[in-house]
């Protein structure tokens, strides 16, 4: 990599998320007055973000340049990659482009904002371009576990970028839609000034099993299953559910849709022609009962084991309809996401408690990923050959793998540019260079707040969580500052009141004793009152049981 650049001005790549984690995807290219943006999308909360809904991109970047900001394209339908749009659009509404099933998805996700109405998408086929200030895009057809995935072909005074977004070669896809390598040969030979290719499975060897097998292994188990079977998958992998409906129809099987987003997004597919399911096949929940066993295929959202998902009330026997039983079949059609596998363990087990059979990855082949594995990357780094080679979506290993591998099929090392969230890449003159860092992070959302919740807000939760709270009220006269009431505590997550009274009356003691040195004009002083009570408490907890609550001495004047 090149370490300084001999000019100042040239085309910008900033990477506003998706680069050193999983999820976030966003990123801007930025040419003199124009800033096109590829993909808006959030990231799920990892274990230590108590009560966080969701996180998405800080765009302070982006809204102080809002009137250069062109358009945001859209590689593919995934939440990590449009999820955040709803939040991104309420202060830079801008044209979206993207494929029919991708803005159908964006489309019914604005409608919960009240967006759908206010938003210019833009409808754009693979092998179409759009011209945007100084950028011209053409959008590349590619594989990937959703359909009308496509990469981007970004052309400016700089030469052209190719951004793949998610993607993998698969050979025998489902809709038979191959990824376009024609398209990425032919701007191989023309030239490419830099690629950023998907890094999440750089780590696999091999190539990454075709999304057909996962059909095979359906029509292998659907016939040897006597009672129901309930198929769990995301709600965006059309795929996914056209493979679970063709193997229902074969086995004479009726299928119910459980789950909210599973039936918007198989609506939205079936409307739009990219899901087939033949008349009479779906039904209702109230058709069920006259059903037998044997006559039903279910298709539902929890694969991960999220508490509130429709398959998880199954599995607890809280579902008020729906009721697994002995000899019922669960197939659960998803990888485990790192972080997810005790939810995911304890939901099996539930089901087995239940009396199902449940079938998943790890011992059939009822999911495959939609990454590229190592030899596809290699594939496509020799069509391309870019002139310089940036790894994105991927934690920081992925990205340095993924550029180990560059470094393996010819790209010389100094070419590899290792960037993160927030580098400004810079790309002038054949030069490129990491020549700037500008802020970026992460905004949480939590409820219908958005940002107003940071890390000290977070820290105290943990803290809360940890050493639970303990609350200390007192009465003060405003006059005399004679304590006329308590203190009184309360604790919540901290001891057992009913059991630790004796010890919660020595502590009131502690209070009472230290404030009985203090004078008169300090208990005057509220501040200082509630300094000393904590004080006080935080030694003698600490002391006599080696933990430390939040302490929120409450003052009342009487």
């Amino acid at each position: 990599m090149e370490e300084t650049c001999n000019v100042s001005s040239g085309l910008n790549f900033i990477a506003l998320g998706g680069l050193g984690e999983i999820g976030l995807n966003m990123a801007a290219f930025e040419y003199g007055d124009d800033i096109v943006i590829v993909d808006c999308g959030l990231m799920f909360p990892e274990p230590y973000m108590l009560g966080i809904d969701m996180v998405i991109p800080d765009i302070s970047y982006l809204l102080e340049r809002a009137d250069k900001v062109r358009a945001i394209l859209l590689t593919h339908g995934h939440e990590d990659h449009i999820g955040a749009l709803p939040y991104v659009l309420r202060d830079l509404n801008v044209p979206i482009y993207g494929t029919a099933l991708t803005l159908g998805f964006v489309k019914e996700k604005l409608k919960e904002f009240e967006l759908d109405e206010k938003v210019d998408l833009r409808v754009v086929r693979p092998r179409d371009k759009v011209s945007l200030g100084a950028f011209e895009v053409e959008f590349l057809r590619v594989a990937h576990s959703i359909v009308d995935g496509c990469a981007l072909a970004i052309s400016s005074p700089e030469g052209v970028v190719i951004h793949t977004g998610d993607f993998k070669l698969d050979q025998t896809p489902v809709d038979g839609e191959l990824t376009d390598l024609a398209s990425f040969s032919r701007y191989g030979e023309q030239g490419v000034l830099a690629l950023m290719a998907d890094s999440t499975n750089v780590e696999r060897e091999g190539f990454t099993l075709s999304e057909r097998l996962v059909g095979e292994a359906f029509q292998e188990i659907f016939p040897r299953c006597t009672g129901r079977v309930i198929v769990a998958a995301f709600s965006s992998n059309i795929h996914r559910v056209q493979q679970v409906v063709d193997a229902a129809v074969r086995c004479g099987r009726k299928v119910l849709l459980n789950g909210r987003s599973m039936v918007a997004n198989v609506q939205i597919a079936r409307e739009l022609g990219y899901l087939r399911v033949p008349e009479g096949l779906l039904i209702d929940l109230k058709e069920l009962p006259r059903l037998a066993k044997d006559e039903v295929c279910m298709i539902t959202t929890g694969s991960q084991g999220e508490p509130m998902s429709a398959l998880t009330r199954i599995a607890m026997d809280d579902h008020k309809q729906i009721k697994v039983e002995e000899g019922d079949t669960v197939i659960l059609s998803s990888r485990f996401i790192p972080g997810n596998e005790k939810t995911i363990s304890d939901l099996i087990n539930h089901l087995y408690r239940r009396g199902a059979e449940v079938i998943h990855e790890k011992v059939s082949e009822v999911h495959v990923s939609g990454h590229a594995s190592q030899e596809e990357l290699k594939i496509l780094h020799n069509l391309v050959r870019p002139r310089f080679f940036i790894p994105v979506h991927g934690e920081y290993r992925h990205l340095v793998k993924h550029a180990q591998l560059a470094q393996r099929v010819g790209l010389p090392k100094e070419r590899c540019i290792l960037a993160v969230n927030g580098d400004v890449v810079l790309f002038a003159g054949g030069e490129a260079c990491i020549a700037d860092k500008v802020e970026t992070g992460r905004v949480f959302v939590d409820g219908k707040g958005v940002g107003d919740v940071g890390n000290m807000v977070l820290k105290d939760r943990k803290h809360l969580s940890h050493d639970g709270m303990v609350v200390v009220i007192i009465g003060i006269n405003q006059v005399s500052g004679e304590i006329i009431y308590g203190p009184d505590i309360v604790s919540r997550g901290f001891v057992f009141e009913d059991d630790s009274q004796q010890y919660l009356d020595e502590a009131k003691k502690v209070v009472l004793d230290t404030l009985a040195l203090v004078n008169t004009e300090v208990l005057a002083d509220w501040s200082e009152v509630k300094l000393e009570v904590r004080r006080v408490l935080r030694r003698f907890f600490n002391k006599t049981l080696e933990r430390r609550p939040v302490i929120l001495p409450l003052i009342m004047e009487m």
